[in-house]
């Protein structure tokens, strides 16, 4: 029992909080915090020692806490848990569980998480007393045992000697929590510098009749495809067939009369968080957290969809399938409508997360918005989620005339639809099912702009952010793959000095923009008016 205490302390002390660096050469380390608690809880007399071990054995549980909670974080968005801004996401981790192992497993999960978490301080309690008792009854052990480590520590630290890579004499449990604590602090004065930020805008006092003004007419889609990003494209077991995809679609718009362009756009977030991604491209600003994106929907920032609807020559709609409640933000956004799941008219089943396939959201948009005749120009933003994690099942592409009301895709589910239980035990699978549903989303929305499409359709669709590390592997790029495609040469002209790649496929040197740097190069490219109102 004494040695499982000790295993139970040295390994709150000792595990990384990013899963991909545990190893066993990890927990062949020396932690100063250790020896330096130990050599405290000796000291104490005994009634101040009774209250130490619980304050110690309560801080090494929140500490084990906080990096399975950074574990977590690391893997799906390759940063530390944030512990102001991020408890909204384990709603999101609850719903991928269910998405990836089922309901009742992940019932299971989230019931076993919170047993852990409450059962955790009482078992580190339960460890320290041992350890302090242990320490108390061979007193004169246990200090020679403290002064030959510590001296050990010294050594090994003026040394720099490692193990896997790591100095054996760690202190990165103390290093964790001054980051953490550092952590903080920067997210509650980012609230005070993100307004000063969002107050500076360039288009803000443009009179609406100088907006978009190298537009007007157009039908202009702004889509978002979940999860596209730049490793489907550079990675080879993925960018290969992708890329004949990406080629294949890009001369079927060349035969119906389009051009095409694409870059690269830089996303301040990689694995989740869309919506962040989303309010980046459109605001302008560097949306990298919630707390910025609950401070830019509570403001008066021009978005680009708002831009829109400001000028009165567009009627703004919003296609939001992925959107299972209220949405009260979409009013911020500028889109006098907005579908969201309920009002699509979806009777199939889900796709894991995605509430229905692509093709049936477009075919809906047809339906309800783009095919009704002498309609006003419209600008729309479609969000698209086929691609949504955990990407089984997909749904396949079929005639347009069997989609109906998605009543088919029952059957075609559980005839061909992969378990995503089993797809995520191999990592390759993950990698592979990912892959194929960035083709399904590009190809379903390549050939409904190719069929319903005409001169004046301008289509802007661009992926939010990478998909998480299983797919992406270590240290991922931020980058995704955007493209502006249109029949009017004019429209591509005026982007001519962007430096893009023509088609739908960016190259590798193409340049890599921000993307709260691409609201000011749009705006500007299309209308008369420079940033600051200069002609």
């Amino acid at each position: 029992m004494s040695g499982l205490a000790i295993a139970l302390v040295m390994f709150a002390l000792l595990v990384p909080n990013d899963v991909t660096e545990i190893g066993f050469g990890r927990f062949l380390r020396i932690p100063a915090e250790g020896i330096l608690v130990a050599g405290l809880l000796l000291a104490l007399p005994a009634k101040a020692r009774r209250v130490a071990v619980v304050v110690v054995g309560v801080a090494l549980a929140l500490l084990t806490i906080v990096k399975v909670l950074d574990m977590g974080s690391y893997w799906t968005l390759d940063r530390p848990f944030d512990l102001v801004l991020d408890w909204i996401l384990l709603d999101d981790a609850q719903s991928f569980m269910k998405d990836s192992l089922g309901g009742t497993a992940a019932q299971a999960a989230t019931i076993g998480v919170i047993a852990l978490a409450l059962a955790l301080p009482v078992l580190m309690t339960l460890a320290v007393v041992r350890i302090s008792r242990l320490m108390v009854r061979n007193r004169h052990t246990a200090s020679r045992t403290l002064l030959v480590l510590g001296t050990a520590w010294i050594t090994c630290s003026t040394l720099t000697l490692e193990t896997a890579d790591v100095p054996v004499a760690s202190h990165s449990a103390a290093t964790l929590v001054e980051n953490r604590i550092e952590a903080v602090s920067d997210g509650l004065k980012d609230g005070e510098a993100f307004r000063k930020q969002a107050a500076v805008d360039a288009f803000a006092d443009v009179p609406p009749e100088q907006l978009l003004t190298g537009l007007r007419g157009k039908d202009v889609l702004i889509t978002f495809i979940e999860s596209y990003g730049r490793s489907a494209i550079d990675d080879p077991r993925m960018g290969e067939p992708l890329g004949e995809t990406l080629t294949q679609k890009t001369q079927e718009l060349k035969d119906a009369g389009y051009a095409s362009r694409s870059g690269w756009l830089r996303s301040p977030i990689t694995g989740a968080g869309s919506w962040l991604g989303h309010s980046t491209f459109l605001s302008g600003l560097w949306i990298k957290n919630q707390s910025r994106y609950s401070n830019l929907v509570a403001s008066d920032r021009l978005t680009l969809t708002e831009a829109f609807r400001r000028t009165g020559a567009w009627r703004t709609v919003g296609i939001v399938p992925g959107t299972q409640m209220a949405w009260p933000e979409g009013k911020y956004f500028g889109l006098d409508n907005i579908y969201d799941s309920d009002q699509l008219g979806y009777k199939g089943p889900k796709f894991s997360w995605s509430t229905m396939p692509d093709q049936y959201t477009l075919k809906a948009f047809e339906e309800l918005e783009h095919g009704k005749e002498d309609r006003e120009p419209m600008m729309a933003e479609i969000i698209l989620t086929s691609s949504h994690n955990p990407w089984a099942p997909i749904p396949s592409t079929i005639p347009e005339e069997q989609i109906g009301d998605g009543s088919v895709y029952h059957s075609l589910q559980k005839a061909e639809g992969k378990d995503p239980t089993e797809v995520w035990k191999d990592p390759l699978d993950v990698r592979d099912e990912y892959r194929k549903s960035i083709q399904y989303s590009v190809t379903s929305l390549v050939d409904y702009v190719a069929k319903y499409g005409s001169k004046d359709t301008v289509l802007i669709f661009l992926g939010d952010h990478q998909p998480n590390k299983t797919v992406t592997g270590d240290n991922p790029s931020h980058d995704v793959p955007v493209s502006i495609v249109a029949q009017d040469p004019e429209v591509l002209e005026k982007i001519s000095d962007w430096g893009w790649t023509d088609g739908l496929k960016p190259a590798d040197a193409t340049p890599v923009w921000r993307m709260d740097k691409f609201r000011d190069r749009f705006m500007t490219a299309f209308g008369p008016q420079q940033p600051g109102g200069a002609s």
